[in-house]
């Protein structure tokens, strides 16, 4: 072999074509291989036709067409499929060469990961990769972690297909080790779960209850792409709204209404529980998904079970503002609780994230792109140590002026039946967070008096834990104290 390319890929699905003809038309050699030998075939006789490309038969042939340290790409299936390919590359590696996973895997996995590989002398990197087919090809956002010592050398090539924002920062930076760069992919795509809910809650309301047939609501969501709810969502929620099928009717009204997912927003949700984070809207996504999903028990219970009907009868522009009021106000809610998991992580994990730059790398090539991202990376320049979106000022003063309409879209939504679990639960959090005074005294009560679980008391220092003899039948032990 006469050169060696400059990096490897195994896996030649949509994503990883994809990277492999971006990554060449940057400027990069590229040696591909793939377990079914017929698709590296059809890739070079196909898109990769003429390009500086070249296929492989077998791993051991990828290896030795690859310069040092080799940096190997791995885009296949997550799961048992990653570790397989692992133990299958290490034999035929050297000290130093990286292996980079670049596949939707769970963080935990990541962190397992790299601390196997570096036992084994070589490098690993799990990168969050977004943008979908279309970014993988023109620019996706990249989030690596893992082993620090790869990063100046896969720093060249991820860079450079990364999408840019508009004075040409790539939308691509080191996250932190182990499985930092996947636990951030991980919640970009809770984000995404939150922000699809939001918008289809949006769509629900305007179908159902205003009356608004696929073109009028076209035009909504493109005069709203034109505001603050300029994002990659809004604008394909728009052109889907207007594409029609062969017959001429409304393509979205003729797809089935089951929603499909492939477990992150879920471990987003797990994650949050496991570090006390209140995620509730995006948990709320997820289960809106689950609850699309048991069509057939909806369609019998439909038949059963009573609530009004909608009838909407005031002005339907004042309402649609209200609602695009409701979109925003939720969808920082949405940022905000992501980015307080994002914390809570890094002190549990110790990594040091960087918030603002995790903006900016979501800022362009990634589903969750929008011209809102900008104001994150503002309010982490402007404070680094802010607690919650929430509080910084130019998210105040957003919610302080849409909140009216948002409780309006939420009353009216539930009067009249239409279902807003999304929409309802950001408005739930941020009332919750900004109240003085839970009802958490009375769960404290009650979980003392059933389990001798104490409580700390208003007029003694945090920290000091009391237990009440409830019914003068019990004794003066009590539970452990600790937090789940």
């Amino acid at each position: 072999m006469d050169k060696l390319s400059d990096i490897g890929l195994i896996g030649l699905a949509v994503m990883g074509e994809n990277l492999v003809l971006n990554m060449e038309s940057k400027g990069f050699s590229v040696s591909v291989y793939n377990r079914t030998t017929s698709k590296v075939d059809n890739f070079l006789s196909g898109r990769a036709k003429g390009k500086n490309i070249t296929g492989t038969r077998s791993v051991e042939e990828l290896v030795a067409s690859l310069s040092r340290p080799r940096k190997i790409m791995i885009m296949v299936k997550a799961g048992n499929a990653v570790d397989e390919m692992i133990d299958t590359l290490i034999p035929h590696l050297e000290s130093g060469d990286i292996i980079i996973d670049g596949g939707n895997t769970h963080f935990p996995d990541t962190n397992r990961r790299t601390a196997y590989v570096e036992s084994k002398g070589l490098l690993y990197i799990g990168t969050g990769v977004s943008g979908g087919e279309e970014g993988a090809l023109l620019g996706p956002s990249i989030m690596p972690g893992g082993s620090k010592a790869a990063w100046p050398f896969v720093k060249p090539v991820f860079q450079a297909i990364a999408a840019k924002v508009e004075d040409g920062s790539p939308c691509c930076d080191w996250v932190g080790e182990n499985g930092a760069g996947h636990f951030v992919k991980m919640v970009h795509n809770g984000i995404e779960y939150g922000d699809m809910q939001l918008i289809c809650e949006a769509y629900h309301i305007m179908r159902d209850l205003i009356g608004m047939n696929t073109d009028e609501m076209h035009l909504v969501f493109k005069e709203w792409n034109k505001g603050d709810l300029n994002s990659y969502l809004v604008e394909i929620t728009r052109n889907i709204l207007a594409f029609k099928d062969e017959d001429g009717n409304p393509f979205v009204d003729k797809i089935l209404d089951t929603a499909g997912q492939k477990g992150t927003g879920k471990w987003t949700a797990i994650t949050a529980l496991d570090l006390g984070i209140p995620l509730t809207l995006i948990g709320e996504a997820v289960f809106s998904r689950c609850l699309s999903a048991v069509k057939g028990e909806r369609l019998k219970a439909s038949g059963i079970l009573q609530g009004p009907e909608p009838a909407f009868s005031g002005d339907k522009k004042k309402f649609t503002d209200n609602l695009r009021d409701a979109l925003y106000a939720s969808k920082i809610v949405s940022y905000a609780q992501g980015y307080a998991l994002m914390k809570a992580a890094a002190e549990e994990f110790k990594w040091d994230l960087n918030y603002g730059g995790i903006a900016l790398m979501w800022r362009g090539g990634c589903i969750i792109r929008s011209i809102f991202l900008g104001k994150i990376k503002e309010a982490f320049t402007n404070n680094p140590s802010i607690t919650n979106l929430m509080l910084d000022p130019f998210f105040k003063d957003k919610i302080d002026k849409a909140q009216d309409g948002w409780r309006k879209v939420v009353a009216t939504a539930l009067t009249n039946g239409i279902p807003v679990p999304a929409l309802s639960s950001a408005l739930g959090y941020y009332d919750g967070y900004r109240c003085k005074r839970l009802p958490a005294n009375l769960l404290q009560a009650q979980r003392d008096y059933f389990g001798a679980h104490t409580y700390e008391r208003t007029d003694k220092p945090r920290g000091q834990f009391f237990h009440t003899n409830w019914t003068g039948r019990g004794g003066t032990t009590a539970s452990t104290t600790y937090n789940v």
